[in-house]
């Protein structure tokens, strides 16, 4: 499982420091921003598990990246945790109310007490069963409830991306490598929304196997799909070795214990829109969603390219 990973929104560097410190040492992974500006920008390309935010920053208050976090798909489902000199009634009830964070923290604080609230968050969004377990996109029932807000939508367009031949990659190079792989499409895919997208996107992750689903605006899915095959194609050499970089297959050994060779990892990835509904229900959607991802692969082979991109149903 990966490290679980904290932001720490804090512009006293004594603080932040300590704060960094102390849960780097209790295994997390922390990033650390001075500015309202600066989180928004981390949370967008690598969302956190957990927010850890003061409300007195250089550039903003911390109740208004509160409220960003909560208006984009992509970041309303992370804790926040208040971490604040400002302990009055009113301020209590922006943080706890309008922003809807978990935890009021006035300073000074308990470190100990602060890293109990810290770990039952995060145990409790493992109990939900939210987050997948390697790469830390939303999955499950928060994928679901982004879906099932498609069925209602008026203008949104969903693209689903599958990694092929990851198993085979996995079966030869390990699972601990396979791991990396996903956590490199992850955040590729992230870094790619953040550039090209704006607060409406959501990237989540089918809690089986190698599939990732993007929401998007119509107007922006083709330009999203192109960056995503461009880098993939252009990166996932790296986790290769050199004799199957260089020759562009990996070997392995079958069921029966014949030697076979198959190509470097690729994308296939369909692409849907409020024009090809509607859909009945969720499961049609994913269902629908699926047969273009696979026409995609098919017409990839046919027509000897590596990664594919398909739109619509028809």
């Amino acid at each position: 499982m990966s490290k679980e990973r904290i932001l720490v929104v804090e512009d006293q560097p004594d603080i932040s420091s300590l704060l960094k410190i102390y849960f780097t040492a209790q295994g997390y992974e922390v990033y650390t921003a001075l500015r309202g500006q600066q989180a928004l920008e981390i949370c967008s390309k690598t969302p956190p598990n957990l927010a850890l935010l003061d409300v007195n920053l250089p550039d903003m208050e911390g109740y208004d990246v509160g409220r960003a976090l909560r208006a984009s798909p992509r970041t309303r489902h992370i804790p926040i945790i208040f971490l604040t000199a400002r302990g009055e009634r009113r301020d209590r009830l922006i943080g706890l109310g309008e922003v809807q964070a978990q935890y009021y923290i006035v300073k000074p604080f308990d470190i100990e007490e602060v890293h109990t609230i810290v770990k039952n968050q995060l145990e409790e969004a493992r109990r939900r069963n939210q987050l997948h377990p390697v790469t830390n996109l939303p999955t499950a029932e928060l994928l679901n409830d982004q879906l099932r807000q498609l069925l209602t939508a008026s203008h949104w367009a969903l693209i689903n991306v599958h990694i092929n031949g990851f198993e085979t990659f996995t079966n030869v190079y390990g699972a601990v490598v396979g791991e990396d792989v996903l956590r490199f499409v992850a955040l590729m895919l992230n870094e790619v929304v953040s550039e090209l997208g704006g607060n409406e996107e959501f990237v989540g992750q089918q809690s089986v196997g190698q599939s990732f689903l993007i929401t998007t605006l119509p107007e922006r899915a083709q330009a999203i799909c192109e960056r995503i095959i461009a880098r993939f194609d252009d990166e996932i050499g790296l986790h290769y070795n050199y004799r199957h970089r260089k020759q562009g297959y990996i070997e392995f050994i079958d069921d029966t214990g014949e030697t076979r060779q198959a190509p470097l990892m690729s994308l296939s990835i369909g692409v849907l829109t409020h024009n090809d509904g509607p859909f009945a229900d969720i499961r049609e959607l994913s269902e629908v969603a699926e047969e273009v991802r696979q026409r995609a692969l098919v017409q990839a082979r046919e027509q000897g390219k590596r990664s594919f991109v398909v739109y619509g149903r028809s």
